[in-house]
């Protein structure tokens, strides 16, 4: 993993700091003792700066069990609104025994590519329900492409999964191209505009949005699988063995 210098220098000041006040209770440093320790310490990191890696990758994993479990927290306490919101459509079995939530934006690159990850695991396995759940965090493009997304799918439900599909691909969405998407299987432009009008789709961008933040998300694509929140562009294969774990034992890990 790359080292990021804007994380370890408020990590590493941090451990100095530490190391200067440890025994403050104890022994009040004057400030010679101070800079001495701080010379110490220095010379110490010149001599070995790996360290400073070892303690980014510490520092890392720390934050990343804690981002954990405040996901697996909140998938227990919002169980209803990840899994069964009213507002998303399911493409895959909508009846199927293990359900897979994924959080997207129609103009993220690695969502797009994500797609082929979704079809080859409903292709692969009868039993997954997957739930696309509306998430425009990257610009006024992708908020206006998705509330024509949801005009789809309260328009002509039967074919959002279409639609989902033909939007990820290719060009930047917005609110024209989305529209053209959906005239191209069908779907009026009249009848996309009246439901606009009708239904902005604000209220299932707000529950998204809350969910996201309960949930530590911050980025897509991100997931939400058994128990546990899944973050980022993982891919087929990973996907695929929490699903697996989920069959056998309701949680992505057994």
């Amino acid at each position: 993993m790359p080292m990021n210098i804007r994380t370890l220098f408020p990590v590493t000041a941090f451990a100095i700091a530490a190391a200067i006040g440890f025994s403050g209770a104890a022994h009040a440093f004057d400030d010679k003792e101070k800079d001495d320790i701080g010379k110490i310490v220095r010379e110490y990191l010149l001599a070995h700066p790996e360290t400073l890696i070892e303690v980014q990758q510490a520092y890392e994993k720390k934050q990343a069990a804690e981002r954990a479990e405040q996901a697996k927290t909140a998938v227990k306490d919002n169980h209803d609104a990840i899994f069964n919101a009213s507002y998303d459509l399911a493409v895959g079995n909508p009846k199927g025994k293990v359900t897979v939530v994924e959080f997207f934006d129609y103009n993220c690159g690695y969502c797009k590519r994500a797609v082929g990850d979704m079809d080859a695991i409903i292709k692969a396995n009868p039993e997954v329900r997957f739930v696309l759940k509306e998430f425009p965090i990257l610009g006024q493009d992708s908020v206006d492409a998705h509330k024509v997304s949801n005009a789809v799918r309260l328009v002509a439900p039967e074919k959002y999964g279409d639609f989902h599909r033909a939007l990820m691909s290719g060009e930047h969405a917005n609110e024209a191209r989305a529209i053209e998407v959906a005239k191209s299987l069908g779907v009026t432009e009249e009848a996309l505009r009246a439901k606009m009008t009708e239904a902005p789709n604000d209220e299932s961008v707000r529950d998204a949005y809350q969910l996201a933040t309960k949930l530590g998300i911050t980025g897509t694509p991100s997931y939400i699988i058994g128990n546990e929140a899944v973050f980022g562009a993982v891919g087929e294969e990973e996907l695929a063995k929490k699903i697996t774990s989920v069959e056998q034992c309701g949680k992505t890990v057994c």
